[in-house]
């Protein structure tokens, strides 16, 4: 994932990134027969130095996750089936999430005996602005369904099936694509400066942002589409 998505943020040729699952369901989440492995395999002299190695493997579960957050490049979850444990860990780090009528999703790491440490505790509170409904999924790992999904703002779309699901999905990043890059992922950043920083600092970053990607031929561009009544999709714009 890390170096998947590290390809794709330098990668000029790719403006939007759908991630769907291939399978009969979106994600069953973590492995538990190979995640016990290789807990067990950390070792060490005391608990101090076998804690030190845990937090370092932790870490890097996280930034598999976090790096979709990071990627400039708007990310789009289409969620089909069951999206379980870490699989809400992954959609709640993409920018946009779909999913099928039959989809759910499920908390499920108090069911194995642990709290869920690569996102999900972060993120899903922000996404949903009920701390009260996070708390209810976190502590009883519950299912939540596509309707429920899709009121609380989990979701903003629901599908009839998959095939729907995916196309719906794949449009989506198409009209972003369509869109200058310059003003795409500058929005990207500072939607997620402006989530974690009070009003007054956002709109400072906004300020030093922009104050050089203003100039921008890509505006100019614009305009002149506009008055020609071009649509954002026939215009082209330079790659970044």
């Amino acid at each position: 994932m890390v170096e998947c998505f590290q390809g794709i943020a330098q990668d000029p040729s790719c403006r939007a990134v759908v991630i769907s699952g291939a399978g009969k369901i979106f994600t069953a989440g973590i492995d538990l027969v190979e995640m016990g492995s290789e807990f067990l395999a950390v070792g060490g002299e005391d608990a101090a130095r076998r804690a030190w190695q845990l937090q370092q493997k932790i870490r890097q579960y996280q930034e598999s996750f976090s790096v979709l957050e990071k990627c400039p490049k708007p990310v789009i979850a289409a969620v089909h089936g069951a999206c379980i444990g870490a699989g809400v860990d992954l959609i709640s780090a993409c920018d946009i999430r779909y999913c099928t009528e039959d989809a759910w999703f499920q908390v499920k790491e108090v069911d194995i005996g642990l709290a869920a440490d690569v996102g999900t505790l972060q993120r899903l509170p922000k996404i949903v602005g009920n701390q009260s409904l996070v708390n209810e999924l976190a502590f009883t790992a519950r299912k939540m369904m596509a309707p429920e999904a899709r009121s609380c703002g989990l979701v903003s779309r629901v599908f009839p099936d998959r095939a729907a699901l995916l196309q719906g999905a794949l449009e989506l990043a198409a009209s972003i694509a369509a869109r200058s890059p310059v003003a795409v992922q500058g929005t990207k950043v500072n939607l997620l400066y402006s989530r974690d920083h009070p009003v007054p600092e956002g709109l400072r970053f906004m300020a030093a942002w922009n104050m050089s990607m203003l100039q921008t031929d890509d505006i100019l561009k614009s305009a002149q589409a506009a008055m020609e009544k071009k649509r954002p999709e026939d215009v082209a714009y330079a790659k970044l």
